[in-house]
């Protein structure tokens, strides 16, 4: 909603502008749609790794198990 409210002042104050950014803004989203995934992909891989090393530890946390008994 704050965006919408943006873009109509930008479309009183200049609207050619305003025109400008709203047939510009999907083409940006597209360009930066692929560094988006690759952020997704490296936040995931740092994840992935944090929980890998993180096993051991909380293994040995977790006490004795009462499959045993």
């Amino acid at each position: 909603m704050l965006k919408f409210l943006l873009w109509l002042i930008l479309l009183v104050l200049c609207w050619p502008l305003a025109l400008l950014a709203l047939i510009a803004y999907p083409f940006v989203w597209l360009v930066l749609l692929p560094l988006r995934l690759i952020g997704i992909v490296v936040s995931g891989v740092f994840e992935l790794l944090r929980a890998i090393i993180t096993l051991p530890a909380r293994v040995l946390s977790s006490g004795p198990s009462r499959a045993s008994e």
